[in-house]
């Protein structure tokens, strides 16, 4: 546990507690007065309704849309269905900035809805909130899913033979068993949406505002750090709170049930229902998953007098961007792998190592490490970023002007991916297998390559695809480190959908496009690797 600890402490804890104290300390003497200065201002009241009530909804409709999907994948044998899960998954490794975008080009001025019935949604709650389940559907689809597909359908066989309907069975045998993983999955859909800042800043306009943009805006515009500290004080809470009923749901999960593998439940569809319930899907992730994605494409080859790779071509001119960068765009790209590869790294040492020490058994103590590791999904991104800034500038830790700074940063989101892939492996690894090579006369590092490297070595090479696709996305810290000459993918559409222009706009959804791409084919090859039962994602 030292390393994971020590990292966690210096590149996480040590800058959000910075940021907090230095926006509620005045002369070295804490002003807790100021708490409830900041939360009695209706501006900021307005901003928590929103940003809870917006939650809420984005779950339940989330839910509402995606489990007949978790059915269906859980369920169901039919032609292409590896390809289709592979589908479905890439929003949820897509950037929010790039998420914002798609729908941008579906929805907003001049989109495809624009153009095909004159409605525009940007700047609307229904934009905000469809995006959400578009980013989220994957969640939902794995979580509730892999459990489904692994529950006995005899059970509920059984249930019927003894005189019990087709939705009693279903809703007093498999419902309470799916309860722990439809919670789990609510959890994460609504810790995910509760801290939205790329899709609500791109797609709700100055008429809406969550916490994560609040604190943003807060910090890099206003420079006001006692609001911004407590906002991330009430977020930081609010997320402590999900996370303690996230462990306790996944717990649940993993030791009341008898689990089956997931080759003997599913088979073809059969019947008229069951045929329309398959095709209901299907629509779905046509419409919800395909067609912004689609879109999005489109729009990058939208150029004036057809269509054309002329915003592709703008990438490699710095020039092109009417100075919004100091490099050609196109460098972003190379930035962003680069990046991204040394955050895998660093990802799968201190996820690696965490996921280890989790699976030895030492009470209270490890399931607090468990939920330390996930809080980087839900603490202000902005925050650690800003904190990043103020914190690690002198030495022995002057990492300011350094191009290490922003893997770091990006390797925070990566670990708990790691975590959450490996666990559950680590943890089915019989170690009587590790005693027997003990035994035998294998040192402790040998044992481990020669027992546990071997079962875990797809979960770990799925582990390594997440961190990188996670990775190569990170927005809400990057977008206050990355240097104006090293930015990176998401920073860099970003910074061309704030500048008016038709060839700014082009060259965003040329770079979201690429962006995508690249998550897409990440995601394809995990799905030819992945292993039945490797993690939770």
């Amino acid at each position: 546990m030292a390393v994971p600890v020590a990292f966690f402490a210096v590149f996480f804890a040590y800058p959000v507690v910075a940021i907090v104290g230095r926006g509620l300390k005045a002369d070295g003497v804490w002003q807790f007065g100021r708490i409830g200065e900041v939360l009695s201002r209706p501006d900021i009241l307005d901003v928590l309704w929103f940003t809870t009530w917006q939650a809420l909804a984005s779950t339940a409709l989330t839910l509402l849309i995606a489990l007949p999907g978790a059915y269906v994948f859980a369920r169901f044998d039919f032609p292409g269905k590896q390809l289709l899960r592979a589908v479905v998954t890439v929003p949820f490794v897509l950037p929010t900035v790039v998420v914002g975008t798609a729908f941008l080009a579906l929805l907003g001025r001049g989109g495809f809805l624009d153009e095909l019935a004159g409605v525009r949604l940007d700047t609307t709650v229904w934009a905000i909130l469809l995006a959400h389940v578009f980013f989220n559907y994957a969640v939902v689809v794995r979580t509730v899913g892999g459990l489904w597909s692994q529950l006995d359908p005899r059970q509920e066989e059984a249930a019927r033979v003894l005189g019990a309907g087709r939705f009693a069975a279903w809703r007093r045998v498999t419902l309470p068993a799916l309860a722990p993983a439809v919670g789990a999955a609510a959890l994460m859909v609504f810790l995910f949406t509760f801290t939205s800042f790329g899709v609500v800043q791109i797609l709700g306009g100055p008429a809406y505002s969550t916490l994560e943009v609040e604190i943003y805006r807060q910090t890099a515009q206003l420079l006001d750090l006692p609001t911004a500290a407590v906002l991330t004080m009430v977020q930081f809470a609010a997320v402590g709170a999900v996370l303690a009923v996230h462990a306790w749901t996944v717990r649940r999960r993993e030791s009341a049930l008898k689990l089956v593998d997931p080759a003997q439940t599913a088979r073809r569809p059969r019947g008229a229902g069951q045929r329309a319930l398959l095709g209901g899907v299907l629509l779905t992730v046509l419409v919800l998953i395909l067609l912004p994605l689609g879109v999005l494409v489109e729009r990058s080859l939208d150029v004036p007098g057809g269509h054309g790779f002329d915003y592709y071509r703008a990438l490699r001119s710095a020039d092109a961007s009417g100075g919004t960068f100091l490099v050609a765009p196109l460098e972003a790209i190379w930035n962003s792998l680069q990046y991204a590869l040394v955050a895998t790294v660093i990802g799968l040492v201190v996820g690696g190592l965490a996921a280890a020490a989790l699976t030895r058994r030492a009470g209270r103590l490890v399931r607090g490490f468990d939920a330390l590791l996930m809080l980087p999904l839900g603490v202000s991104a902005v925050t650690v970023g800003f904190g990043f800034l103020i914190t690690l500038d002198e030495p022995p830790l002057d990492l300011r002007t350094t191009w290490i700074l922003v893997p770091l940063a990006q390797a925070l989101v990566g670990v708990p991916f790691v975590v959450r892939t490996m666990l559950p492996v680590l943890r089915a690894v019989d170690g009587r297998l590790r005693e027997a090579a003990t035994v035998l006369g294998a040192s402790p590092l040998r044992a481990w390559r020669e027992v546990d490297l071997p079962l875990v070595r797809r979960a770990l090479l799925v582990a390594a695809g997440f961190a990188f696709a996670v990775s190569l996305g990170e927005f809400g810290a990057t977008v206050f480190i990355a240097r104006p000459d090293n930015p990176t993918l998401p920073v860099a559409v970003a910074r061309l959908l704030g500048r008016s222009g038709e060839l700014n706009y082009g060259q965003a959804m040329a770079l979201s496009t690429i962006l995508m791409l690249v998550c897409a084919v990440s995601l394809l090859l995990l799905e030819r690797i992945r292993p039945d039962r490797s993690g939770e994602f």
